[in-house]
């Protein structure tokens, strides 16, 4: 089969080439997906640079852990392993993976797959489950956005950006997105009831404080996101931007520190997968609350170039690569 082959950190144009491999048989307990789409975000970027040097424990120290790129896909069932009994050969399915799903085939453990839902594309499917675990847990745990609260998304046009818009609507939350002049459309289309264009506007500027503020790989500083807040509002913060080493973590540990000292919650988030969210992630794709936004795609063989556009932080929806 063919696959993207990730064997040094780098730029993703310089580390990532296309070569032909083994396919993969399924163990106990997998399952063998013939990849339809993956999804690519800049957790592909980082994981391909070995950014933060912080998380190279997990990546690698000094070359990849993973010989194969690629964190999450949909398919269509080639093989079940022993012990699988909720597959079988046929079935569509999406789902995510610690690397591999950038190739014509992976194999993936059975929980971390769910059927995939009627109605949508596979490169629909493929979206959904980096991006999507992210957002549901910012939103729905770490902010607790209930019906009627006064939310703020800042990076609203972004892959987790446009479904913690969705996600946030979906609660009954009233939402203003955050985004660039090009993307105030956009974000209008995925359900937010105000949109702030951040080249126009602060997110402090029209005095407006908001109940939860869901802040994704911004540059926001703490105070002003405190100036932003309600008096006992809550800030997330998801991802970060920043220097090779930590990234966004210094800010994410400044809002630590702070946290127990003001009346605002002050939290951070790293996802974490798991069958039950993408459950309830595919629960609101097939009752049509949480759609999600492909708007670029690319072959197997320029999965670096997608990788590399949406390291730049120039996506808008998410970016997936069909195989």
């Amino acid at each position: 089969m063919q696959a993207i082959i990730h064997e040094r950190f780098g730029p993703p144009s310089d580390v990532l080439t296309i070569e032909d491999v083994d396919t993969p048989q399924p163990g106990r307990g997998e399952v063998l997906v013939q990849v339809r789409a993956t999804a690519v975000a800049k957790g592909d970027w980082l994981v391909a640079h070995g950014y933060p040097y912080i998380a190279r424990p997990a990546y690698g120290i000094r070359t990849p852990k993973h010989r194969i790129a690629g964190l999450e896909t949909s398919g269509v069932v080639e093989a079940v392993g022993a012990d699988v009994t909720d597959f079988q050969k046929g079935d569509e399915v999406f789902g995510w993976t610690k690397a591999g799903s950038l190739a014509e085939f992976v194999a993936i453990p059975a929980d971390h797959l769910v059927h995939k839902p009627g109605g949508i594309t596979f490169e629909q499917a493929a979206a959904v489950p980096v991006s999507g675990f992210a957002a549901l847990q910012a939103v729905r745990d770490a902010g607790g956005v209930d019906a009627g609260m006064d939310v703020l998304v800042i990076g609203a046009s972004g892959g987790v950006g446009s479904f913690a818009v969705q996600i946030a609507k979906a609660l009954g939350a009233e939402v203003t997105g955050v985004a660039s002049t090009s993307n105030v459309g956009f974000v209008g289309e995925l359900g937010a009831d105000h949109v702030i264009d951040y080249t126009q506007e602060s997110i402090t500027g029209s005095g407006r404080r908001f109940d939860v503020i869901i802040d994704i790989a911004g540059n926001n500083s703490i105070s002003t996101l405190r100036s932003a807040l309600a008096g006992r509002g809550t800030a997330v913060i998801v991802g970060g931007s920043g220097g090779k080493v930590t990234m966004g973590f210094g800010r994410t540990l400044r809002s630590m520190l702070v946290s127990p000292f003001v009346p605002q919650r002050l939290k951070a988030v790293l996802s974490k997968p798991n069958q039950e969210d993408l459950k309830v992630l595919a629960g609101l794709v097939e009752s049509g609350e949480l759609i999600p936004r492909v708007e670029a795609t690319y072959p197997l063989a320029q999965a670096a170039q997608a990788i590399e556009l949406v390291g730049a932080g120039k996506s808008r929806g998410k970016t997936v690569v069909t195989i």
